[in-house]
């Protein structure tokens, strides 16, 4: 089994922890040694869960394992790549067994999808990607690196996000719309047209 360690043992962090062990109850992949985080963080929730915080960011050289990130920011997700990517470290594509995935889906590395996440055809999403829980995603479309996806959000078919884009809960992007990079898009909007770098 790879080893894996998770950045971020925060609630979204726990919750990658939940997609892991539904792989490895399908499928013994991977061995989760444990947590890297550099702040405060809350302990008895890692307790119920049997886990812990093994070290820092900085700490992921020297434990011989892949990474996840735990992370919802999109800028936060930017910085924590280049760090991992300067030192070489892998992050593996981590599927929920309950997401579908169609025909000419191509996923970057570290993507996460969780469960109820439907991927059509020919999408491509870049690094670090996280498509939350029953998140759809249409035909012909392209997600950038760090993309936050939240649940439940509707992107239809030939959409264009851009790196660092980050769509709220219950978002729905309408066919055709290209959204540029770090574009916010607030929870239960619909987004009708295109939008420009770096609004909310």
């Amino acid at each position: 089994m790879q080893r894996l360690v998770i950045i971020g043992a925060g609630g979204l962090g726990r919750e990658v922890l939940d997609v892991v062990e539904a792989v490895n109850a399908v499928d013994p992949t991977y061995d989760f040694v444990g947590f890297l985080d550099d702040g405060d963080v809350d302990d008895d929730a890692l307790v119920r869960r049997g886990a812990s915080v093994v070290g820092v960011v900085d700490d992921l050289p020297g434990l011989d394992a892949a990474y996840l990130l735990g992370v919802g920011s999109p800028a936060g997700k930017a910085n924590l790549d280049a760090k991992t990517l300067a030192w070489g470290c892998s992050a593996p594509v981590l599927v929920h067994p309950d997401a579908t995935i169609g025909g000419d889906v191509r996923l970057g590395e570290g993507t996460i999808l969780t469960a109820g996440v439907r991927i059509t055809t020919n999408v491509t999403a870049g690094r670090h990607v996280l498509l939350n829980l029953n998140a759809t995603v249409g035909h012909d479309s392209t997600i950038g690196d760090h993309v936050t996806v939240a649940p439940g959000t509707y992107i239809s078919g030939n959409v264009a996000l851009a790196d660092g884009v980050e769509l709220g809960t219950g978002a729905a992007v309408l066919p055709g719309v290209t959204i540029g990079s770090r574009t916010m898009v607030g929870a239960g909007a619909t987004v009708t047209r295109d939008l420009p770098a770096g609004v909310t």
